[in-house]
């Protein structure tokens, strides 16, 4: 006879045992051997399955799966390397729209997915008074290249800075690093930063990115869906 306790801890393990196939199959045909995190993502955007990360952890160590453990980030080996990484005060105190187009410049970084769960970073300066996206660079790597190049297109971009151009951010690692802010000196532009947690005190670039991943999801979604189609 075969009750309903039975039945329940069937379909459980012939559902478990579909899991085990599927983050296998993930683990396997990664270049590196990625971890329960990124095969949630990965399941999420690439399959729509939803799963708990603490059983991917679980169904992983039961069949023997160790994620590569990552080397550090060179940014963040610089980071501890040196005391040289100072950060700004706010000089803007959320008056981003000062009358004067040019004066106050925001820039923040933000990621996208693409293709099967790809991840490339944006980086953006937006003005404050116009509202306008004046300098941007896209990469697949958050290396200091990234901001180091968005400089040079905001230079490509402007005729001429206004005399008292502010460029205001948070306090991440690339706006506290001595390079980046002696570029920044070097076009005699003053540095702000928003207060450390406080997503606020730059809010229009936190709106903008926003409302640019709204606008892209769906184009996201059907490359994801062409994607299937020729696998």
């Amino acid at each position: 006879m075969v009750t309903s306790d039975n039945y329940s801890s069937r379909e459980r393990r012939i559902r478990n045992e579909l899991d085990i196939e599927l983050i296998k199959w993930i683990f396997e045909h990664k270049k590196e051997k990625v971890g329960a995190l990124q095969i949630k993502m990965l399941l999420e955007n690439d399959y729509f399955v939803i799963m708990n990360h603490k059983k991917i952890r679980r169904l992983m160590k039961k069949f023997g799966l160790k994620a590569k453990i990552r080397q550090a980030k060179p940014y963040r080996k610089m980071l501890k390397a040196t005391q040289e990484h100072r950060t700004c005060p706010n000089l803007l105190d959320r008056q981003f729209d000062q009358q004067e187009p040019g004066k106050v410049l925001l820039t923040d970084i933000t990621y996208l997915y693409y293709g099967r769960g790809q991840k490339a970073y944006l980086s953006c300066v937006k003005v404050g008074s116009t509202k306008e996206i004046v300098a941007y660079n896209i990469s697949s790597s958050l290396e200091m290249d990234l901001v180091y190049q968005t400089l040079d297109k905001l230079v490509e971009a402007t005729v001429q800075f206004h005399p008292e151009a502010i460029l205001h951010s948070d306090q991440g690692v690339h706006y506290t690093n001595p390079i980046f802010q002696e570029k920044v000196k070097q076009l005699g532009i003053r540095q702000s930063m928003s207060r450390k947690g406080n997503c606020w005190d730059n809010s229009p670039m936190e709106s903008f990115f926003g409302q640019f991943k709204e606008h892209v999801k769906p184009t996201y979604q059907k490359l994801k869906g062409l994607s299937h189609i020729h696998e």
